[in-house]
C-alpha cells in the first residue's frame, strides 16, 4: 500500500503532545497517548488494515490514542536513530534485519508482553527486546492479465519481456528489499552468483525504490510484470487490486524458496509514554488481536496458540503449500549488510 511520507519533528512533537512534553517530560508519561513508528504493510490504504482496528480498539478499551508514523523498514529505524537525544517514538515496529539493527543501536529496552510465551523463540529477541506481533513471509508480485504464463524463476527474469518492467525496493533502506538480496544468496549459493545475477538483472529492473508497497499498484496497473513484496502487505492488498497474483522465484529447476519476514514490535528506550507502550504491545499479542491478524491484515499470527480458521488463513496457507521455507543467518546479516548493500551497490551501479 502506499507509503506515507515521515512526519518532520517538529509537526510530530506538535500532533503528539505540547512541546514540553516531547522532551521527555513527566508530564509526558501521563498523557493519553502512544506513538508508534511503524515499517508500512499493516496499515490499510482505505482504513481496513489490522493496525487500523486494532488501534481503534485499543483506543476503545483504554482512552489512549495511537500517534502512527509509517515509513521504510530502515528509514524508520534510523529516524529513532536521530532522536535518540530527544525521543519520540514509544513502539518500533519493523523487520529483520532492522529489528535486530535498531536492538544492536541501543534503540529498544527489554520488556515481555503478556503472550510472548506463546511466540517461537526463533520471531523473539534472546534478550527480551523485541517480539514479532504479525508473521510474514518474502515474496513477489506478478501481473497475471499481461503474461499468459506465470513466471517461476530467477532465471526469467532476465527475458527480453520484462525489460524496464521490473522493479524491487532498495536494500538496505526497505525491509522487503534488503529481503531480496537474502534470498538470492540463499538460492544462487552465495553473495557472489547472487551479485552476479542482480547486476544481469539490472538491465530490466526500472530502479529503486524507497516504498515496497508502492510497487504492487504499478504491477496491478500493468506498468510493472514484476515487482517483489512480502505475503501479509501484497495479500492485503489483493483485496482492492485484481490483477496481481503472489509468487516465490526458484533457481533453474528447484523449488520455490522464502523464508519468515515478521513484523517485529519492541518498546523503545527512553520512550516518553512507556507504559502505554506496555498495554499496546500487550494488546497487539492479545489472543482477540492475533485472531484478527489473517481476516483482517492477510498475515498469519505470531502466537502458536492461535490458529485462525477464516478463509485468508485458509487460503494463506494453500499459498505457502510446496514452498521450502529456510531461516537466514540473521547474525551474519546484521553485522554484514553493510558491505552487502555496498556489494550490491557495485554489482547494479546503483
Amino acid at each position: 500500500m502506499p507509503r506515507n511520507r515521515l512526519v518532520p519533528i517538529a509537526a510530530l512533537c506538535l500532533l503528539v503532545a505540547p512541546l514540553t512534553a516531547c522532551g521527555g517530560t513527566s508530564a509526558a508519561s501521563d498523557e493519553k497517548v502512544v506513538t508508534v513508528y511503524s515499517a508500512d504493510g499493516l496499515k490499510g490504504e482505505n482504513g481496513d488494515g489490522w493496525y487500523d482496528r486494532i488501534f481503534k480498539d485499543f483506543e476503545k478499551e483504554t482512552g489512549i490514542k495511537v500517534e502512527y508514523v509509517e515509513g521504510g523498514s530502515g528509514e524508520v529505524v534510523q529516524r529513532a536513530v536521530r532522536e535518540k537525544s530527544n525521543t519520540q517514538a514509544d513502539v518500533l515496529v519493523t523487520l529483520p534485519p532492522f529489528i535486530q539493527q535498531a536492538d544492536g543501536k541501543g534503540l529498544l529496552q527489554k520488556y515481555t508482553p503478556a503472550g510472548s510465551d506463546q511466540v517461537d523463540g526463533a520471531d523473539k529477541g534472546a534478550e527480551g527486546t523485541w517480539t514479532s506481533v504479525v508473521n510474514n513471509y518474502f515474496g513477489f508480485v506478478y501481473n497475471k492479465k499481461e503474461l499468459k504464463q506465470a513466471p517461476t524463476t530467477w532465471e526469467q527474469l532476465l527475458d527480453a519481456e520484462y525489460k524496464n518492467k521490473i522493479q524491487y525496493s532498495t536494500p538496505g533502506v526497505a525491509g522487503d528489499g534488503t529481503a531480496v538480496l537474502i534470498k538470492a544468496m540463499h538460492d544462487f549459493g552465495g553473495e557472489k552468483a547472487a551479485m552476479d545475477y542482480l547486476g544481469k538483472l539490472q538491465s530490466n529492473n526500472v530502479g529503486p525504490s524507497a516504498s515496497t508497497g508502492k510497487l504492487a499498484p504499478k504491477v496491478d496497473k500493468g506498468e510493472l510484470l514484476v515487482a517483489n513484496g512480502d505475503v501479509q502487505m501484497n495479500f492485503a492488498q489483493a483485496k482492492s487490486m485484481p490483477n496481481f497474483a503472489i509468487w516465490f522465484p526458484a533457481t533453474g529447476t528447484g523449488r520455490p524458496t522464502t523464508f519468515a519476514l515478521p513484523y517485529a514490535a519492541g518498546l523503545v528506550t527512553d520512550a516518553p509514554h512507556s507504559d502505554n507502550a506496555k498495554k499496546l504491545l500487550d494488546f497487539m499479542l492479545s489472543r482477540k488481536a492475533q485472531q484478527q491478524v489473517s481476516g483482517i491484515g492477510g498475515g498469519f499470527s505470531a502466537r502458536q496458540d492461535t490458529k485462525p480458521t477464516d478463509a485468508n488463513a485458509i487460503a494463506l496457507t494453500k499459498l505457502m503449500d510446496g514452498v521450502e521455507v529456510f531461516e537466514p543467518d540473521w547474525a551474519d546479516i546484521d553485522k554484514n549488510l553493510t558491505s552487502y548493500v555496498d556489494d550490491w551497490k557495485d554489482a547494479t551501479g546503483s
